[in-house]
């Protein structure tokens, strides 16, 4: 399930799109200003983020620019205004898409999807988890400014995992997906992966937890507070 930030200080417009969104699959986090959004994106692992302009002390021009020197997320621009230099403003401070209004809705669905589409040919070896990103091309989780290196297998089995948060892998898929069909070890092998991964990412730092489906198996979920 992707999650959809949306930032507006109208809050009858504000619910509308969260109702609206929430109704089309997604899971949607609401900040009535510059200042929540900027906590949620911090808190919360966000997939696409929409702003409107007009807002007081933190405006959506301010807000788009932090967003993308922080976060390499899709970002849509919502305004009432409809002036070239605002529209060249907008995409000067990071934003990948501007819509005016008023829209019809089904019109910033098909635009929503679309960044998805664009962002996962162009990022399709990059996975977000929570404030991690996990660098599948270059066997790598970049936390920040820091840079970590986990065993190969430690970080295969994460990434699979962080790949689809919240799915059941029992543990012969993940002997398969990780070890491959002709491993001749056993199944103790992933509890001890799984073992040195949640002592690496402590849950309460990273904001994401690997949980244990007795009987079956290990899927990942990321915190919410």
């Amino acid at each position: 399930m992707k999650h959809v930030l949306i930032t507006d200080d109208d809050a009858p417009n504000r619910t509308l799109l969260s109702h609206f969104l929430t109704k089309e699959g997604f899971r949607v986090f609401e900040a009535q200003n510059g200042r929540e959004a900027m906590a949620t994106l911090e808190k919360q692992s966000v997939d696409l983020a929409i702003f409107d302009i007009m807002m007081p002390e933190i405006d959506g021009f301010a807000l788009c620019e932090h967003t993308r020197k922080n976060y390499d997320i899709p970002i849509i621009l919502l305004t009432a205004r409809d002036q070239l230099s605002d529209k060249e403003l907008g995409y000067a401070k990071g934003t990948d898409d501007y819509l005016t209004k008023p829209f019809e809705l089904p019109e910033l669905l098909f635009r929503v999807k679309a960044l998805f589409r664009r962002y996962s040919l162009a990022s399709s070896d990059k996975i977000r988890l929570s404030n991690l990103v996990i660098d599948r091309k270059n066997y790598e989780v970049v936390d920040g400014d820091a840079v970590m290196l986990p065993p190969l297998k430690e970080f295969e089995l994460l990434a699979q995992l962080a790949e689809y948060p919240g799915r059941v892998f029992t543990r012969d898929e993940l002997i398969r997906l990780i070890w491959g069909t002709d491993y001749a070890g056993d199944e103790r092998t992933v509890d001890v992966h799984i073992k040195r991964l949640r002592k690496r990412f402590p849950e309460a730092e990273k904001g994401f937890a690997i949980q244990t489906i007795r009987g079956i198996g290990y899927k990942l979920e990321v915190s919410v507070s």
